[in-house]
């Protein structure tokens, strides 16, 4: 065993020292990554206009601002107040900013009240927007399919404190074109027309008295909460596309029109929808189809009564306009409903005598009814476009997708959970945090792509450490 001479380190604590950040900073440096990516600049082309050209005093450079919050979000800082915490000691984040190291870093609060008072939602809008289409000029963005989803997250809002509120029911975006098919087919049955749909009742909600913006969200093992959903729409190489903010208590498949049409508005080269069960509706599937684009939608569980006959044991037969059911026999027509389905009822005298009748119905009068809707042929083209094997891969590549875009946000950049309020302010918010994520991916995917060797050194770099420090290998 070879004896070393014990060394006590001088403390150097009080040393001046001269240095350049410029030579602290690696070549391979995210930060150094994002600078090279994108020309900054441009945002001052978007804040100009926010700004006196020639009054007032002198503001901190827009510029420095948009990345002190690019930082925040690229790390998954959770407050501004903590994001200059760890600028003020970070080498690197300093000179991403352009600052020295005796220099005063701005105040979190003058950051704060700039993104809530100078730049407005159209402000932050057109930085995605351009980041985006930095990505696209580029030749990264591949928006012929796109993968759409949502997530929730969570309110800064307590929940014990909230109220009980009646709120009318907000009509459906497809209302007055479906009740127009809806008086077209009880007229071609010779059935009176409805004068409009029927008035929306009232329901009771939960509102929280911090965020009445915020709504109340609880699903399967998931902790009741305020909450807000991020509808989120990326394409295959996981660049975010556009995003819209409901309230938690908004379902996917009614805050999915929203998106799509800023979606498709756009980027009006969008051919393919890929979305989960939760958007398989009449309304979807015709509305994608009708605009002559592919929704990808998988199998989706009938939503029939345990232990009876799932929905597609009856039969629809269109050149007789019935129903057939599982023992074969008739149910016609009776009437076109105010929800856009057509009703189907059995005779009672047959099926009071039924062997299965225990499988399909417990109606006291034995009378089987079946509803299908006037758009259900659109979900059977759906179902046809499943079964393609083409559109089977690609529905596969949403785990590496949206839910991987997903996954990174919460677990990277910080976003299970919010500390504004307002659906403006979160809004906001999670614009900049998918805006970050798409630079963060661009930058990198650049420098690969201008440096090829880097990755394979890294690789080498790695190997020679595991192998030489692997007492079974050495």
């Amino acid at each position: 065993m070879v004896m070393k001479m014990i060394v006590k380190e001088r403390k150097k604590r009080e040393q001046v020292e001269m240095f350049s950040t410029e030579e602290f900073v690696p070549a391979d440096h995210l930060l150094r990554k994002i600078d090279s990516a994108v020309d900054f600049t441009h945002i001052y082309d978007i804040v100009e206009d926010l700004y006196c050209a020639d009054n007032g005093r002198p503001s901190i450079d827009p510029v420095v601002i948009f990345k002190m919050v690019l930082i925040q979000h690229l790390y998954g800082l959770k407050s501004l107040r903590r994001t200059v915490d760890e600028i003020e000691m970070n080498v690197a984040y300093r000179w991403f900013l352009g600052y020295l190291m005796n220099e005063q870093i701005p105040h979190f609060s003058t950051i704060s009240y700039n993104f809530k008072h100078r730049y407005t939602e159209a402000t932050i809008e057109e930085i995605f927007y351009w980041i985006l289409s930095e990505i696209n000029n580029a030749g990264y963005l591949s928006p012929e399919a796109v993968f759409v989803d949502g997530t929730h997250i969570k309110a800064n809002a307590n929940l014990k404190k909230s109220v009980k509120r009646a709120v009318p029911q907000a009509a459906k975006i497809y209302e007055e074109q479906l009740m127009e098919e809806i008086n077209e087919d009880r007229d071609d049955h010779d059935k009176k027309p409805f004068d409009g749909p029927k008035p929306f009742e009232d329901k009771e909600i939960t509102e929280s008295t911090t965020d009445p913006e915020s709504g109340l969200f609880h699903k399967g093992e998931h902790k009741k909460c305020f909450a807000y959903a991020a509808q989120t729409g990326c394409d295959k190489n996981g660049y975010v596309m556009d995003v819209t903010v409901n309230p938690g208590n908004v379902h996917d498949s009614v805050a999915f029109d929203g998106l799509y049409d800023r979606l498709v508005e756009k980027n009006p080269e969008i051919k393919t929808i890929v979305a989960d069960a939760g958007y398989k509706t009449p309304w979807i599937a015709k509305k994608v189809i009708d605009d002559n684009r592919i929704p990808v939608l998988p199998y989706k569980r009938p939503m029939s009564k345990k232990g009876f006959y799932p929905p597609y044991e009856y039969i629809y037969d269109e050149y007789f306009d019935c129903v057939i059911c599982p023992q074969n026999h008739i149910l016609d027509y009776s009437t076109t409903n105010r929800d856009g389905y057509r009703e189907y009822k059995s005779k009672g005298y047959i099926c009071e005598n039924c062997p299965t009748r225990n499988l399909c119905t417990e109606n006291s009068q034995y009378v089987k009814t079946v509803a299908k809707h006037l758009w259900s042929d659109y979900l059977e083209t759906v179902e046809n476009i499943r079964h393609t094997p083409e559109y089977k891969e690609l529905y596969e590549r949403r785990k590496e997708t949206i839910e991987r875009v997903f996954a990174d946000a919460k677990e990277k950049h910080a976003m299970r959970y919010t500390q504004y309020r307002g659906l403006v302010q979160v809004t906001n918010w999670v614009r900049l945090k998918f805006a970050t994520m798409n630079l963060k991916k661009y930058a990198i995917h650049r420098w690969n792509r201008l440096h090829p060797n880097g990755i394979y050194i890294c690789f080498h770099l790695l190997f020679k450490k595991i192998y030489f420090k692997t007492p079974n290998l050495a």
